[in-house]
């Protein structure tokens, strides 16, 4: 790590941590989930790290309509906080963020409804608190290619910058901190098996970041500008259904070179999930110093649910019994919007991809009230203490800790464990050295 690149990034995370007077860390991790038990479990680590827990909402989950949760912002916040409440978690140590904030949403209506809607959820998310926004606008709407031009995505940016800034001055909240990008991997994973990567361009990055600037301060945005921390690029790392992109060092350097002509900025780095702590700690060294992760906890949560219940089976003396499985398959069948054209292939394809896909898309199912059902269901079916020798066998990702004492044999327990186990690597990269 160059001296450059750390300045940038005591810089950058300044602005971010305010006045909570911790030690600025080496990086951050930052986790895109709404599920109870993933907060739960971030929030411990947090604990744990003695570090602040960053928390990101994103616009399909969480907006003004109440997204596919349910949840308006200030909803998403005050659940948050209730987690950290029954845990004993210091909220102030809480940062909110808001990720792909722009059309997406509404991005089969033309571009001036979309992005009225998309300024209006800003405004909601800016109302509730949240001081962070990823802002993403690259995407087009109905008649728009797929992929739009660097100048009118940073206008459409700006536009959403001004909003924020306006809001947070008429409310008298602390003003956000942003994240830009005009190269933005899709929400939650590709959805098909990725060969090669092509890495953001250097020059490409240099250029966002100017048509940004312009952009930001046509509409009369500089103080938001100044307060840009990060931008969004693709580093050669992502996750398809079937198979995971490793990040390649190497074939990153010319981009990452690229911070030293960007002062106060460090690179976001999205689709982080399932890169080992070797991977995941060299792209904070090179300056991708916030690490977005999302689908990979709620995939160890779900992984652990179904040992579990191929646990339950075997104690039941019913073998063929896979009874959570099956009641997610059912409610999957009978709404798929949330799968259907995500998952290819055959049918006996599409079946494995919609329980087992690392772009896990079930996780929209967990807060349907039969899925909650199951799962309580479930729950309620295991005994406290759970045999050492079936936790081997169906929960291998949190038996070591099991057997060495660290996590009771107990259901709620081992979900926990499960996803603090995908959350470890994150700890090990971010952590000061």
């Amino acid at each position: 790590m160059t001296p450059l690149l750390n300045r940038n990034r005591q810089s950058a995370f300044s602005k971010l941590f305010g006045t909570r007077g911790r030690p600025l860390p080496r990086g951050i991790m930052s986790v895109c989930s709404a599920h109870p038990l993933v907060i739960e479990a971030t929030l411990r680590r947090a604990a744990r790290d003695k570090q602040v827990a960053l928390i990101e909402a994103t616009c399909n989950q969480v907006n003004q309509d109440g997204g596919y949760t349910g949840m308006t912002p200030v909803d998403f916040r005050r659940f948050i906080e209730r987690i950290a409440e029954q845990i004993g978690f210091p909220p102030e140590d809480i940062i909110f963020g808001g990720d792909h904030l722009g059309p997406n949403p509404w991005k089969s209506l033309t571009a001036a409804e979309a992005m009225s809607r998309a300024e209006a959820m800003v405004v909601a998310y800016v109302e509730a608190g949240f001081e962070k926004l990823h802002l993403d606008t690259s995407m087009g709407c109905v008649g728009e290619p797929a992929a739009l031009a660097d100048a009118l995505t940073a206008e459409r940016a700006a536009r959403l910058a001004k909003v924020a800034e306006d809001t947070a001055r008429r409310t008298g909240q602390r003003p956000p901190v942003y994240i830009i990008g005009t190269e933005v991997p899709p929400p939650g994973g590709a959805t098909h098996e990725i060969e090669v990567l092509e890495v953001t361009d250097a020059k490409s990055a240099l250029t966002t970041l100017d048509v940004h600037a312009a952009a930001f301060e046509q509409v009369g945005a500089k103080d938001a500008l100044d307060r840009v921390i990060g931008i969004v690029v693709q580093p050669g790392v992502e996750f398809g259904n079937a198979n995971v992109v490793l990040y390649k060092p190497e074939r990153a350097q010319e981009l990452s070179s690229a911070l030293s002509k960007m002062p106060a900025l460090v690179f976001e780095a999205h689709s982080t999930d399932y890169q080992t702590a070797v991977e995941l700690s060299a792209l904070v060294d090179d300056g991708f110093a916030i690490l977005k992760v999302g689908p990979g906890l709620t995939f160890a949560l779900r992984e652990a649910l179904y040992g579990l219940d191929r646990i339950r089976s075997v104690l039941a003396g019913d073998i063929a019994t896979d009874s959570l499985h099956a009641e997610l398959e059912t409610l999957m069948l009978t709404e798929p919007r949330h799968w259907a054209g995500h998952y290819n292939g055959s049918t006996s394809e599409q079946r494995l991809q919609r329980h087992f896909s690392y772009s896990d898309r079930i996780r929209y199912y967990w807060p349907d009230r039969r899925a909650s059902a199951a799962v309580d269901a479930l729950m309620a079916a295991l005994p406290d203490s759970i045999p050492e020798t079936l936790i081997s066998q169906y929960l291998a990702r949190v038996y070591p800790n099991v057997v060495a004492g660290h996590v009771a044999p107990r259901a709620r327990d081992i979900c926990l464990a499960a996803i603090d186990e995908a959350l470890a690597p994150y700890s090990a990269a971010t952590a000061a050295r």
